[in-house]
């Protein structure tokens, strides 16, 4: 996958999570929870952007870290609104496992690019 598709992929990735947001219950939890998504969610594909210009590997290789940190936290909060009941499980399937591989390739790139040192 080359970085255009990789940006593509991350932006729609961010559309999903925004669409799941706007889909919780109107309530306390779910706008607290909701809104700590939307956050990382949103963040995953305007930092891996970040990246695609950094100056330097050790520059790409932090700002693809903060990728994955929000990636990660995205697969958190998602966990989160399963199994404190504001949604069914199955309805977050697929975003969660693009989640997940994306956090896959990040953690792949990560690598790739920490051997080049």
């Amino acid at each position: 996958m080359n970085t255009e598709d990789f940006k593509n992929r991350t932006k729609a990735f961010a559309l999903r999570v925004i669409r799941l947001t706007e889909a919780l219950p109107k309530n306390q939890t779910a706008n607290v929870i909701g809104k700590q998504l939307l956050r990382c969610g949103t963040s995953v594909g305007a930092n891996y952007r970040a990246a695609c210009r950094a100056r330097s590997n050790p520059e790409f290789i932090a700002k693809m870290g903060i990728v994955e940190e929000e990636c990660d936290e995205s697969m958190y909060w998602m966990e989160l609104i399963v199994e404190a009941g504001l949604m069914e499980g199955k309805l977050l399937i697929d975003l969660k496992n693009e989640a997940n591989e994306i956090l896959s390739m990040v953690v792949a790139s990560i690598k790739t690019a920490r051997s080049r040192k």
